[in-house]
């Protein structure tokens, strides 16, 4: 059977159309086939997000007279779960981003569900704490997956309409996952989550199985006929559609030019003032997120919302209601992004939500100051800060540092450049935990939130000058950008960088 006249027919393909046997409406049809393959990229995120969540409802839980255990576990065995996905998460990246170059996006993908299911494979054997410590590192595998192997995945399979709101829906499903382990951790026994938790990444391998590969990937592989059936099902067009060969001629152009540098990753974009420009670029926003204020604020949220009703607000929530709250509250900002983002540009929306960040954090800061002058202040404050900054964060900040990486890097820089970052963020991240509650208790928590508040300041006066638009651009003009006025060329001239 020809080939070229049957797509869909070969090899893999074939599985793939059983996937999309239902019609498809509006103007929307030809990005049918991208919505459902991003759809499933993300579910391992959702994985991550039911990870992280289960360790609201389930700590109160492991350290109750209800335990499973015999023994409840202690406040410091709670750290180290909690702690050590960021520190395992460093390694991981490079791991992930390894396994994305060598064996492919999918490859790569099918590896997360895989560890995804042991982890909770292994809580569903043993209830000793050094089998939750091993299953708590490999959560750092799957969190450096979500934020480098899927959305790397969902860019280089997206077109350029719909880039920036597929590359917003990690983010998204990693909220929803954790306010899906918020919420049946408070309404289901411990196995019983645990066995909904380890069927959805076992699930995901086997479906997954039917999904295709990153055209970018099979173009560098040499796999040119491949990359072409591929490229055709998600775009559904045909295999000799002229929109198929010139989205397959700009991959190897971009993948040419890498090739004729041949110097080592690191060195090129050090010594190239382009790329290390787009690497700062990138390092800022990932830097970003985490010098927001989210981290510490999502640990100490109970101790705030416990402040709110000893004074006269009543506001009395549980601690899994507080989680839930925030859940909400993530969800709604994830959702914002991936709706608004490509109709605000990627620079508009980092700049808002930085600098609402910014205000919101100075807000807390001077709440926390005035009350330790025991001047009367509304409760509602920290409350109403909170909510922001965890908005923020979903909305802006969270999403906005991968899509941005993903658009000013080429194929060969893209993960590592994303794994690098995102190493660097998970390192402040565990500083963070460690430190933030003793400098609080010895400095005072205002001049922590005051620190925050003015790093978000800081970042949107970068995003201003430094940051270009990357909105439905392509690479080499985002690059025109980054040079210098007097070294920019004409449009005309303009070539891959």
């Amino acid at each position: 059977m020809n080939c070229e006249k049957q797509p869909l027919l070969n090899g893999e393909l074939k599985s793939m159309k059983k996937l999309v046997l239902f019609s498809c409406v509006g103007g929307n049809c030809g990005k049918l086939n991208q919505f459902l393959c991003s759809l499933l990229i993300c579910i391992p995120t959702f994985s991550y997000g039911n990870s992280i969540g289960w360790m609201s409802p389930m700590t109160l839980l492991l350290q109750s007279q209800e335990s499973p255990r015999e023994t409840p576990l202690t406040d410091l065995e709670i750290s180290w779960m909690a702690s050590l996905p960021y520190i395992a998460c460093v390694p991981g990246t490079y791991l992930m981003a390894f396994i994305g170059d060598k064996f492919g996006r999918k490859n790569a993908c099918l590896f997360m569900s895989a560890v995804g299911t042991i982890i909770w494979i292994l809580k569903l054997c043993s209830l000793n704490f050094w089998v939750f410590v091993v299953a708590r590192t490999l959560v750092g595998i799957t969190m450096a997956g979500s934020c480098v192997t899927c959305p790397t995945y969902i860019r280089e399979i997206s077109e350029d309409s719909i880039r920036g709101a597929l590359g917003c829906w990690p983010s998204l499903f990693t909220a929803i996952g954790s306010l899906f382990a918020y919420i049946i951790g408070d309404l289901l026994s411990y196995n019983a989550n645990l066995w909904i938790f380890t069927c959805i990444p076992a699930l995901h391998f086997v479906v997954f199985l039917m999904m295709p590969e990153s055209p970018s990937y099979l173009v560098r592989n040499g796999e040119m006929e491949k990359a072409t059936n591929n490229l055709s099902w998600l775009r559904r067009h045909k295999t000799t559609d002229a929109t198929i060969k010139q989205e397959l001629d700009v991959i190897m152009k971009e993948q040419k030019k890498d090739e004729e540098n041949k110097q080592l990753m690191l060195k090129n974009i050090v010594s190239d003032k382009i790329l290390f420009k787009a690497f700062q670029i990138s390092l800022m926003a990932a830097l970003s997120r985490e010098l927001c204020g989210a981290v510490p604020v999502l640990n100490f949220a109970g101790d705030i919302f416990n402040l709110a009703s000893k004074e006269g607000t009543g506001l009395v929530i549980s601690p899994n209601q507080q989680a839930m709250m925030l859940g909400v509250v993530q969800l709604c900002g994830t959702m914002l992004a991936s709706s608004v983002v490509e109709k605000s540009g990627r620079k508009n929306l980092l700049l808002v939500t930085t600098l609402i960040s910014g205000v919101s954090m100075c807000l807390i800061a001077s709440w926390f100051l005035i009350r330790d002058y025991n001047i009367h202040s509304s409760a509602w404050v920290p409350v109403i800060t909170l909510c922001l900054c965890i908005f923020c964060d979903a909305a802006g900040l969270m999403p906005l540092s991968v899509v941005i990486t993903g658009e000013i890097f080429s194929y060969k820089y893209r993960g590592s450049v994303l794994a690098t970052t995102m190493a660097i963020a998970s390192v402040a991240d565990f500083f963070q935990l460690l430190f933030f509650k003793p400098l609080a208790n010895s400095v005072g928590v205002y001049a922590a939130f005051y620190f925050f508040g003015l790093m978000c300041l800081l970042t949107s006066l970068y995003v201003i000058v430094v940051v270009p638009e990357t909105k439905n651009r392509p690479l080499e003009d985002i690059y025109d950008d980054l040079r210098p006025a007097k070294g920019r060329v004409n449009i005309e001239q303009r070539h891959v960088i």
